[in-house]
């Protein structure tokens, strides 16, 4: 099914003819990018700095090096750290001396090869697209939010010589690009505004529970848990706790078996997450819904939430959050409120983004 309602680009060039039924596209403007960050504005941000009582600040991200090895997911490696050169020297204590006499500095400098979804991380509007008919001539093609389009705005190699890391980095030279729809439109607007806990993990233990909409309601009625349009909402599991506690070797099976994951199968939990008009949603677990999913129609998303979120609405999603020590400590104060400030790497381009979110009560 599909909206009828045409839109023409800045450009003059049409996108697209019709949209996804149900999604936001256009809703924010014919060339938007940033989906529902739109909607934290200034009073938004006040309504999260009125949420400031004791000064308290919590870290939110796990240590980029977590989970530690790629047992939860093969295609994603942990940070490589590597010093500079300097003129033919290792460039990391290194003595400046040697290479200017007299002189008494001592220099570091290092690089990093970051797969930027290994750890706590945000997923960016390009991270999962959808094959839709937005020209509305039978024609399903590859297609991101609000229709900007895979080799067009959203571009990438067809070369594997050209994917994963390069064979001599020296001479390395990016492929790809999300334009648009990159992970640096997100940082531009510094993504600060008020948080909202929902601590699943208190009521629901370490089991895995797959959570969909009639249990999350009771959760959140029974905690007095409250969202207004605007809010980022945070979803507390417990699951970054049990990948701390494993020192880098996560175990792939008992972690399978562990902790809530929404249920993205559930059409009411898809609809509460429009018509609550949150910002953006956030869990310390691996994918935020279920992976897989319940089993659906041969001919649907594999990861339906991320379809709803990304793809229809221009929610963001952040994974692997590290929510239990601010969880625990709200749950103390019976407060579930919060300024949160969580702005990606502002790296043009990219899908997604290591972050370090920062919670202050």
């Amino acid at each position: 099914m599909a909206d009828t309602q045409a839109t023409t680009s800045a450009s003059g060039n049409p996108r697209w003819k019709q949209r996804p039924e149900g999604s936001t596209w256009g809703d924010f403007g014919v060339d938007d990018q940033l989906g529902r960050l739109n909607l934290l504005t200034p009073e938004k941000v006040r309504q999260g700095v009125a949420e400031v009582r004791e000064g308290l600040s919590f870290a939110l991200s796990l240590p980029l090096d977590y989970p530690g090895g790629n047992a939860l997911n093969p295609n994603r490696h942990p940070p490589v750290l590597r010093p500079l050169l300097r003129k033919g020297l290792v460039n990391f204590n290194c003595l400046l001396s040697e290479l200017d006499p007299g002189r008494t500095d001592v220099l570091s400098d290092d690089l990093a090869i970051l797969h930027l979804q290994y750890s706590t991380q945000w997923d960016g509007l390009a991270h999962a697209g959808g094959l839709f008919d937005a020209n509305d001539d039978g024609l399903p093609e590859a297609v991101y939010y609000n229709g900007f389009r895979a080799g067009r705005e959203v571009v990438g190699p067809s070369d594997v010589s050209d994917c994963g890391v390069p064979a001599a980095p020296g001479s390395a030279h990016s492929t790809s690009s999300a334009g648009p729809l990159g992970i640096d439109g997100m940082a531009s607007t510094g993504v600060q505004g008020r948080g909202v806990m929902i601590d699943l993990r208190a009521h629901l233990g370490d089991a895995r529970t797959v959570v969909g909409y009639d249990m999350l309601m009771q959760i959140m009625q029974q905690d007095g848990v409250t969202v207004e349009p605007g809010d980022m909402v945070c979803l507390h599991t417990g699951f970054a706790e049990r990948v701390l506690g494993m020192h880098k070797q996560p175990d792939h099976d008992v972690l399978g078996n562990a902790c809530a994951v929404l249920d993205g199968r559930d059409e009411k939990l898809l609809a509460w997450i429009t018509d609550s008009q949150l910002a953006a949603i956030a869990a310390d677990n691996y994918a935020v819904e279920a992976f897989p999913a319940k089993a659906g129609p041969a001919c649907c998303a594999a990861l339906p939430m991320h379809e709803h979120c990304l793809f229809k609405l221009g929610v963001h999603l952040g994974e692997l959050w590290h929510l239990t020590p601010l969880a625990h400590w709200l749950r103390e104060r019976g407060r579930h409120r919060f300024l949160l400030t969580a702005p990606p790497l502002r790296l043009p381009g990219a899908v997604a983004s290591p972050v370090t979110p920062v919670a202050t009560v």
